[in-house]
Parts: structure tokens; C-alpha cells; sequence
């Protein structure tokens, strides 16, 4: 076959396709690249409600102001805290429980799983769910977001399709060799579900990391902010001394529309530094409990 052959030919519906997604593609990027030019514009030479792609002058004056905030750093913090401790309780939790949904021999394993999936379709509502975490004493506590959301039913019914599909005979060999339950879940189930972990590494991180209703909800003390409900306050506000972003330096502050899209970016940044190391793994586990054909 020759390569003229051989070579695809491409259609009109093709080139429509493909200047349509070309199109979709920089109406996604433009804005990013738009919050990015303003965060690096320098404050002096700044100019509201100007377009520009590519600042006229780069300075790090609005992220400088920013990281020498103790509001931030402080809301930053949090933030950390509930994303590390949140997403590693969400996996002990969600992967033990998967695990023990997949003992047929278990007590009531139809009863659970069944409540898990009726928690799917129903939910309580915000009301109900305030009520429980204020008579827990949970209120104005970073626990207050993560200890009602250890664990979720898509993500239980995801996990335990993805074991059921693991080899059986390993588990059996294991157990005749006198392994326990606990030794089959950390030395077999927890090497064979790596790709399952680091896609749930991500989903709960991301989720832990944009908390903002049920922060702003939950938190009344401004010195417990997360990020996000900090971000809101500065950006609603319109100024830094709104969002108590008060300067350990005595510097002036630089306009509120540098101050906030600079903010943006560093919301973002850590999500976008960390999930291409993750992106192989990730997407091995985004197909966790297909059908296989």
C-alpha cells in the first residue's frame, strides 16, 4: 500500500471538529492566560479594566503582598491541614470499607451495602447535616469538614468494584498459607489497588482543597479559614483589609484586582504542580470498575 494510500483523509466534518475544538480550547485557556498577565502586571503601570495578555511590566509585587500576609498564610495552613489529614482518612476509611464489602461471609453485608446505595440517591439535605455536626461540638473546628465526609458512597461502590475484580485465587492462597484478613488488606489488596489509591489521592485532595460551603458554613473564626473562604472574602470585599490581609511590612497595598487574580493563581498552583506526577496513575484509575469487553 502506497503512502498516499495509506495516509487518512481528512473530511470536511473533520476540519469543522477541529476548529471547533480549537475554538472551545482557547476560550478555556484565554481566561487563565488573562488572570496570569494581570497577577504579574506590575502596580504602577496597571490600568482597570484593560486588556492585556502579556503585562507591560512583570513584577512580583501582588504575590509578595500576599505571602507576607498573615491571613494568608494562616488560611494557607488550614488548607493543608484539612487536604493531607482529610485525604488520608478518606482513604483509610473508603478502602477498609470497601474491603470488608467484598467478604461475602461478612454480617449484614447486604444491609450495608444497601444503605450505601439508597445514601447515594438520597441525601439529607444542608439542614440536617448542620444539626449533626453542631451536636457532635463540631462547629468552628477544621473537623467539622472532614470527619462527615470520611467517606462517600460513589466512591465506596467505585473502590469495591475495582477489588471484586482482583484475582480471588491470590486472596485463598494467602489465607491457606495463614495470613489474616488485616494481612490479605495490607500485603495484597493495598500493592494490587496503586492505581486505584493515586486516583483517589487526587479526587479527595481536590475536593479537600476547593472546601469552601461547608467552610464558610461551619468556621465563624476568621483565623480558620480555609483558603477558598479567604479567597471569597477578598475577592466580595474588594480590597486587601477586607479579607484581613493586614502586612507585616509597611508597604502599600496594590490594587485589589492584582491582589485577587494573584491570589487566584496561588489557589490554583498546588493542584497544578502536583497532578501531572499523578496524571500515569490517574489515568489508570479514572477506568476503576468498568466493564472490561
Amino acid at each position: 500500500m502506497s503512502f498516499v494510500q495509506s495516509k487518512k483523509k481528512i473530511t470536511v466534518f473533520d476540519t469543522i471538529n477541529y476548529l471547533l475544538l480549537t475554538l472551545i480550547s482557547g476560550l478555556c485557556i484565554f481566561p487563565f492566560i488573562y488572570v496570569l498577565s494581570i497577577s504579574f502586571t506590575d502596580p504602577s503601570v496597571y490600568v482597570p479594566y484593560q486588556l492585556n495578555l502579556i503585562p507591560e511590566k512583570w513584577s512580583l509585587a501582588s504575590y509578595s503582598y500576599l505571602l507576607s500576609s498573615n491571613a494568608f498564610i494562616k488560611s494557607l495552613l488550614n488548607t493543608v491541614f484539612i487536604t493531607v489529614v482529610g485525604t488520608i482518612l478518606n482513604l483509610i476509611f473508603t478502602f477498609t470499607m470497601a474491603y470488608g464489602l467484598t467478604d461475602k461471609k461478612m454480617p449484614f453485608r447486604g444491609l450495608i451495602y444497601g444503605l450505601v446505595i439508597f445514601s447515594l440517591v438520597f441525601n439529607a439535605g444542608i439542614i440536617p447535616t448542620y444539626l449533626v455536626v453542631n451536636e457532635l461540638g463540631l462547629m468552628n473546628s477544621h473537623w467539622a469538614l472532614i470527619i462527615p465526609t470520611l467517606t462517600n458512597a460513589f466512591s465506596l461502590i467505585v473502590v469495591k468494584s475495582f477489588m471484586d475484580s482482583l484475582p480471588k485465587e491470590l486472596i485463598e492462597s494467602a489465607k491457606i498459607d495463614g495470613c489474616t484478613d488485616i494481612g490479605v488488606f495490607i500485603r495484597i489488596i493495598i500493592p494490587l489497588s496503586k492505581p486505584a489509591i493515586a486516583a483517589f489521592v487526587i479526587i479527595f485532595a481536590v475536593v479537600h482543597w476547593n472546601t469552601f460551603f461547608n467552610a464558610l458554613l461551619f468556621l465563624t473564626d476568621s483565623e480558620k479559614w480555609t483558603l477558598q473562604v479567604w479567597l471569597k472574602s477578598l475577592v466580595v470585599g474588594n480590597n486587601a483589609s477586607s479579607a484581613g490581609a493586614e502586612m507585616s511590612i509597611g508597604d502599600a497595598a496594590p490594587p485589589s484586582e492584582t491582589l485577587q487574580l494573584s491570589a487566584i493563581i496561588l489557589s490554583m498552583l498546588p493542584i497544578l504542580v502536583v497532578y501531572p506526577f499523578m496524571q500515569k496513575h490517574f489515568a489508570k484509575g479514572v477506568m476503576l470498575g468498568s466493564v472490561k469487553g
